[in-house]
């Protein structure tokens, strides 16, 4: 690695900005210009390394490669006062290995062959959705192809990415930055800083994992709850819940949770049923909400609800805020407006300690304080590159780092009052030391359809490239969430989607953002029966989970993993649409509508079918798979094939037998 390094492309340039932001999304471009070839003009041997000096442009750089406790620190500075703001480091990669992480990537796994940019933002977005109307709108083929890459958008973008031949590399730097995977023998790193790096090899998966997260961070434990059964997802007032919680035990549903998104109250909106952003209980809607969520939590039942970095302007807690300036600015002074979806509304402003702590103590006083077992803490990627922050720094500079500091405030307000053993909290944007805050990832807002890019056939990827970053803990809402136009969700969908979540660390429902035009769980007694299946298994896989969590938080090795961590064949490096969890047990969900069988690629070992016990050795086999009978499997000698009996014992098993291809 060393020489790779010796003989590195260096060059700087000159070059400026321009973001355009749209409900989170943001248009880029630059303009580059005064590129200079740094020459070396002198290399120094020093204790694990090298310096090399350089010159370009009638300026001084310094190029240093040296191993510190392991890792190879890699930099490039001006020596002095510089005029350029562009560095570029290109090194030879003679194995052209695959390529994983960046944070959390829907549409591709391996990501040999592309530019990846780093820069936290929406996933969504207008011309994301529109065109995939259009396409299905008008009945092309493919329509529901993956997304052009080059435009691509990541709630959680890391400048972290792990190779096949086991190296990973990961950049300190915190402004917009670039990954050039896409010449052969090459990559290329472009950063608008001066960069570092941090370089890790290991002989195992495991080792590089620890390696990195030791590096960058790792999720606390989780309570122990969450793993007993189905977190539903209900809204719309204390009775409704209630009623839907009875309804789904009647059906023999392990309910160890209800997630309650609008316990703050709703908002009805073009785009659908959305919550109220005031962080206080809605005592209309949700009325002895105080005692029903004692009750409930008698019963094994936590109550969860939603925050937000953002307030709605027609509420109390932004005129609170508002008044005691604790809003970002725009450059005229006045609290800048975010437009989200249809509404705009005011961000608190993190840089502003007072501010921070005030938002602090309404998750404190306002959620913990009122019971809540868990929440969603959503957004974190929106603050604006020409707002004016409290702090004076550059909000260019602080991008990136916003739901790092929002992740952290969830975390100090659980641990200040003293709840990390029973209250968690999941996020859905993040950057380099998110993994140090949130316990939990949830992909963000799939679409309740069967696309690759951004719904359940996204998931996979989107967690495993957060696994390959240093994020282990992951799920996703099941069901999906965005409904536009002709959009919805099916009943089959939201089966299929159910049979994955439970094979992650959290089984949790999502009614979408227009509910009723959604399947719920609750719709007809099969989706009841189904749903009670499935938190059934859940609970059932809770020893193993806990395993793999205990794993997660010791050493940093992903609950949800890529084949190739266990098993270095081929075809296991490009495989997106099946995974691992754990060591032991091995994940095809079925991704395609209509379908009741899929082909699946075993690793060289031996299989045993979770559902009807049938084995497969290694190849590629085609599994019959009808609803309640998804293509799971466990590793022969693993000592949860017991996993097996229990499995039958909750029933819904087909004895179907599966063809060989």
């Amino acid at each position: 690695m060393l020489d790779r390094l010796k003989n590195a492309e260096l060059s700087v340039w000159i070059g400026d900005n321009h973001f355009t932001m749209s409900r989170g999304s943001f248009r880029y471009r630059q303009n580059r210009y005064g590129r200079v070839k740094l020459v070396r003009e002198s290399v120094e041997e020093i204790p694990g390394g090298f310096r090399i000096h350089c010159q370009g442009g009638g300026e001084a750089f310094l190029y240093e490669v040296r191993e510190i406790d392991g890792l190879i620190r890699v930099s490039l500075s001006p020596l002095g006062e510089t005029r350029f703001n562009r560095y570029q480091i290109a090194f030879p990669v003679p194995e052209d290995p695959h390529i994983y992480g960046c944070g959390e990537i829907h549409s591709h796994f391996d990501l040999k062959g592309l530019r990846v940019r780093i820069f936290v933002a929406e996933h969504q977005n207008v011309r994301r959705i529109s065109g995939k109307l259009i396409r299905k709108g008008l009945l092309l083929p493919n329509a529901d192809r993956a997304i052009n890459f080059e435009r691509y958008e990541s709630y959680y973008s890391q400048p972290t990415f792990v190779t096949s031949d086991k190296w990973f590399l990961h950049c300190e730097a915190k402004t917009y930055s670039k990954f050039d995977f896409s010449t052969q023998g090459r990559i290329t790193v472009r950063t608008q800083e001066p960069p570092v790096c941090w370089i890790g090899r290991a002989d195992t998966y495991e080792q590089l994992s620890e390696t990195l997260t030791g590096l960058v961070g790792r999720q606390k434990a989780l309570p122990d709850w969450i793993y007993d059964g189905a977190i539903l997802a209900i809204q719309e007032g204390t009775q409704t819940v209630e009623e839907k919680i009875r309804k789904a035990e009647a059906c023999g549903t392990k309910v160890c949770g209800v997630w309650a998104q609008d316990w703050c109250g709703c908002r009805r909106t073009g785009f659908g049923y959305q919550v109220m952003w005031n962080w206080q209980w809605d005592k209309e809607l949700y009325p002895d909400l105080d005692r029903k969520i004692l009750e409930w939590k008698e019963r094994g039942i936590h109550f969860l609800g939603y925050i937000n970095p953002f307030l709605a302007i027609e509420k109390e807690l932004y005129q609170e805020a508002s008044e005691k300036g604790y809003c970002v600015k725009d450059k005229n002074g006045k609290d800048y407006l975010v437009t989200i979806t249809t509404f705009p509304a005011a961000m608190v402003d993190f840089t502003n300690p007072k501010a921070y702590e005030w938002y602090k103590s309404i998750i404190k006083e306002n959620m913990i304080g009122l019971g809540l077992s868990g929440w969603m803490a959503d957004f974190g990627e929106y603050l604006p590159i020409d707002c004016v922050l409290h702090s004076g720094e550059d909000p260019y500079e602080v991008h990136n780092l916003w739901p790092v500091i929002w992740a952290r405030m969830n975390e100090e307000a659980i641990r200040e009052t003293g709840k990390e053993d029973e209250i968690f909290f999941f996020t859905r944007a993040g950057y380099t030391g998110t993994q140090e805050h949130s316990p939990m990832m949830w992909t963000g807002d799939h679409h309740v359809d069967w696309s690759m890019d951004d719904g359940i056939g996204a998931v996979i990827p989107a967690t495993l490239s957060l696994a390959m970053s240093g994020f282990g803990i992951t799920h996703s809402d099941a069901g999906g969430y965005t409904t536009v136009s002709r959009m919805t969700r099916s009943k089959e969908l939201l089966m299929r989607w159910e049979e994955l979540c439970i094979f992650s660390p959290l089984f949790r429902l999502h009614e979408g953002n227009q509910p009723s035009r959604n399947v719920q769980f609750d719709a007809d007694e099969e989706l009841l029966s189904h749903t009670a299946f499935c938190s059934r298994v859940h609970a059932a896989l809770k020893p193993y989970l806990k395993e793999l969590e205990a794993e997660n938080t010791a050493r940093g090795v992903p609950v949800m993993r890529p084949l190739f961590y266990h098993y270095e064949e081929e075809p296991a490096y490009t495989e997106s649409t099946e995974y691992l969890l754990g060591r032991d047990i091995l994940v095809a969900p079925v991704l395609k509508k209509n379908s009741a069988a899929r082909m699946v690629w075993f690793p060289e070992d031996r299989w045993v079918h979770l559902f009807t016990g049938e084995e497969y050795s290694g190849g590629r086999h085609r599994i019959k798979a009808p609803i309640g009978c998804p293509p799971v499997f466990i590793r022969k000698g693993s000592r949860y094939t017991g996993l097996i009996d229990q499995i039958k014992e909750i029933g819904g098993v087909t004895n179907e037998r599966s063809d060989t291809a």
